[in-house]
């Protein structure tokens, strides 16, 4: 893939050594080397005018912990370029929870820009100001959004043209079709007595796909019954042939 295609993510970071991260390692970091998508940071801190480097500052009205200063934010985020129309994302315990969708809307972009966050958050005018998304991996608090971004980087670049190898890897995943995966199964056929269900060495291509089905929709009754009342009729309660 040509630089000029590449998916391009800029990550915006107090800790510029975490990344790529385990991103630069197997499928994702054959694919950086490759030029199918790259990865720059940028370090918030440079852009601190004080001869402390100063990023954060008390919160207004009083309250524990500091926040991420919007001058300094603003500068780093306007460093990219003022007509970089990527995406700019927010890694926020408050944001709306990353979806599967969401993913490969971004992965057929260009390419997104990712803000940490720190502390206890950033002001409230720089996500207004320059139209940040705010972002959540889950019901839980990190120390900073730089495990969260990986994650978010992770889900995109895996889907990008060639990453994985076999495109059809991520059209049968849990998410994609608004249930969660089947059970998978491989040799030996029988461990600790446990056999491979019949079905899936009988040969027969349209019963393997009912039962994946089957059990697709057992599964996501039972653990995540949400995604089962959101999916679509046709979807859930279809029987491959």
């Amino acid at each position: 893939m040509s630089d000029a295609a590449a998916f391009r993510a800029s990550i915006l970071t107090l800790y510029p050594d975490m990344f790529p991260g385990h991103l630069g390692h197997s499928l994702a970091g054959k694919a950086l080397e490759r030029g199918d998508w790259s990865l720059e940071t940028v370090q918030i801190r440079e852009f601190a005018t004080d001869r402390h480097r100063t990023v954060d500052d008390t919160p207004a009205g009083g309250g524990a912990g500091m926040v991420l200063k919007p001058d300094i934010l603003a500068k780093a985020i306007d460093s990219l370029g003022p007509e970089d129309p990527r995406p700019r994302i927010l890694m926020s315990p408050r944001g709306r929870p990353l979806t599967q969708k969401r993913v490969r809307e971004l992965a057929c972009g260009p390419g997104v820009v990712i803000i940490c966050g720190r502390f206890e958050g950033v002001d409230q005018r720089i996500i207004e100001a320059r139209d940040l998304e705010e972002v959540s991996i889950g019901d839980y608090i990190l120390s900073g959004g730089e495990p969260a971004a990986l994650i978010v980087l992770d889900a995109i670049v895996r889907i990008l043209p060639g990453v994985m190898g076999n495109e059809q890897s991520g059209l049968h995943e849990s998410f994609e079709g608004g249930l969660l995966e089947h059970p998978h199964y491989t040799r030996p056929q029988v461990f600790e007595g446990r056999e491979i269900p019949a079905v899936l060495t009988s040969g027969n291509h349209a019963a393997i796909a009912r039962w994946r089905h089957e059990e697709a929709v057992k599964l996501t009754r039972a653990r995540r019954p949400e995604l089962l009342a959101a999916a679509e009729p046709a979807e859930k309660d279809k029987k491959p042939r």
